[in-house]
């Protein structure tokens, strides 16, 4: 078995990432400290991090996005209901199996950007007016993860075409 030194290492995680992660571990599980690259092994650390709260805050996204097409597009209420149900239902699953306390935590301080961005998305896709959405989230934490909550259906449904 052939020892890598701490240089060696590190020139390792230039061209074989993985391979400086499986040798990373083995030091670790060695509990040979002083041959780790520390440098490198904070900035994984620091990305697994960043990673972990991009998925959680993609799913949130995804969920709210959903949950106000349910809600406000009525052209395409009866043809995709079902669908956007479906994608609540998977999307609450990945993010309920993914969130932890902190992440939880996280999550709720960036709720109102999470948001922006979703009704962003669902103005350009749908052509739907500005104004027919909440400016502020109206949605809490709590309700985005409940697997049982939908929103009312907007008053916006309920007008005639030209009432629009």
């Amino acid at each position: 078995m052939v020892t890598l030194t701490k240089n060696r290492l590190q020139k390792l995680y230039e061209i074989d990432d993985y391979l400086w992660l499986q040798e990373t571990l083995k030091l670790l599980k060695n509990n040979d400290f002083n041959s780790l690259d520390l440098e490198n092994l904070i900035e994984e650390l620091e990305s697994l991090g960043k990673n972990s709260f991009n998925k959680v805050r993609s799913l949130l996204r995804q969920i709210i996005i959903h949950l106000l097409l349910l809600e406000h597009w009525q052209e395409e209420y009866a043809l995709n209901y079902r669908h956007w149900m479906g994608k609540i239902i998977a999307f609450r699953d990945d993010l309920n199996n993914n969130l932890t306390t902190t992440l939880n935590n996280k999550l709720n301080q960036e709720l109102e950007s999470i948001y922006n961005v979703s009704r962003r998305v669902v103005i350009q896709k749908t052509g739907l007016q500005q104004k027919l959405f909440p400016a502020h989230c109206p949605y809490s934490l709590e309700q985005l993860l409940n697997d049982s909550w939908y929103p009312e259906k907007s008053s916006y449904k309920t007008m005639s075409v030209k009432d629009r």
